[in-house]
């Protein structure tokens, strides 16, 4: 084993130069080396097992303008849509039917979605499912806000970061918008109890080497409970549109190293990796990743809830479909779960 991947393992942090060799080296075996490495903590944490999650995308309204995203508020091609109360329910109603322990509410920064509606959604899902996880993706909230989600029912708060560069964070957002507020949501997040979730895109437009060092050096002090990785997928209705997609081995490669600096981490092959390249959801499963997403949202809505083109708004997932992905995660070698697969520290 490389000496850095065993340091990796051991010390669990890389100086900036130890970090900028493992993403930038070419050397196919150390790349191999570092997968497997990857693969061998999980295995040792988590055994074979990749968490299922039920994705409910929410609304696609959103009051920023972020330049990256399909639904900016400035793009009036999309068709906006707002789920009610009770298609979230009925979407839950099909998720636990099918033996999700684990659903994912996300959606725009739309302010329909009020602390007074949001809490009552969430104690009805909580009611209704008590024995299963929630997980909130909505965005930037204030701490009161997020307490009393936490208190409603919520366990998860999945709020990316997206750099931990403030430059490159103002030219990927509108000027409104500062990393430090994003920063400062995370913090409230850990203090009001969630199993909290960051993450980044990989190859967005301006992304340097050491953009991605200061995110993995970010991630490291932070540890949180989740990160979401996927690599950077433009939408033609942005200012990013022309820019060229992040790459699928770079997004692998940073999965297995995000692994071994947090080794309990809950890491989700994304969708993304998996629109971008065929395999891209078994090769982040090999690489270390140990959840994926299955999208319970309505096919009417799902197909404009569109961040980036490419994305799959087939119709409904059903009993087939998710049996097929249990095939093609048996075929590596790795077992779909129903359990909530909290991280350990949140272990019930």
């Amino acid at each position: 084993m490389h000496p850095l991947i065993r340091k990796l393992q051991t010390e669990r942090r890389l100086s900036a130069e130890e970090y900028r060799f493992l993403l930038t080296t070419e050397h196919i075996e150390l790349l191999q080396d570092l997968r497997q490495a990857a693969d061998a903590v999980r295995t040792e944490r988590f055994s074979k097992q990749v968490f299922l999650r039920g994705l409910i995308e929410i609304t696609n309204h959103c009051k920023n303008d972020c330049l990256y995203c399909g639904i900016r508020r400035s793009n009036a091609k999309v068709v906006r849509y707002r789920m009610t109360p009770e298609q979230i329910m009925s979407c839950c109603a099909l998720g636990a039917g099918l033996g999700y322990r684990t659903f994912v509410l996300q959606g725009g920064e739309d302010g329909y979605w009020t602390d007074a509606r949001l809490v009552s959604l969430v104690a009805a899902i909580r009611q209704a499912h008590p024995d299963c996880a929630i997980t909130l993706s909505l965005g930037e909230r204030s701490r009161k806000s997020y307490a009393a989600l936490h208190a409603a029912g919520a366990n998860r708060y999945l709020l990316r970061h997206e750099t931990a560069n403030a430059v490159h964070y103002a030219r990927l957002h509108p000027s409104e918008m500062r990393l430090e507020t994003r920063m400062q949501c995370l913090r409230d997040l850990r203090k009001c109890g969630y199993q909290v979730g960051c993450g980044m895109m990989i190859g967005s437009p301006y992304q340097t080497i050491d953009h991605l060092i200061e995110d993995l050096q970010f991630i490291r002090q932070f540890e949180p409970e989740m990160v979401g990785i996927g690599p950077f997928l433009p939408h033609c209705d942005t200012p990013f549109g022309t820019q060229p997609a992040g790459s699928a081995e770079m997004t692998v490669r940073i999965l297995s190293i995000v692994r071994l600096l947090l080794p309990d981490v809950l890491l989700p092959a994304t969708t993304a990796l998996g629109t971008l390249q065929s395999y891209g959801l078994r090769k982040g499963v090999a690489a270390g990743a140990n959840v994926i997403m299955m999208n319970l949202t309505p096919s009417e809505e799902r197909q404009n809830y569109l961040l980036y083109n490419g994305k799959n708004t087939a119709a409904h997932d059903t009993l087939a479909e998710l049996e097929q992905r249990r095939a093609e995660m048996a075929e590596i070698g790795y077992a779909l779960v129903h359990q909530r697969g909290d991280a350990p520290s949140f272990s019930i």
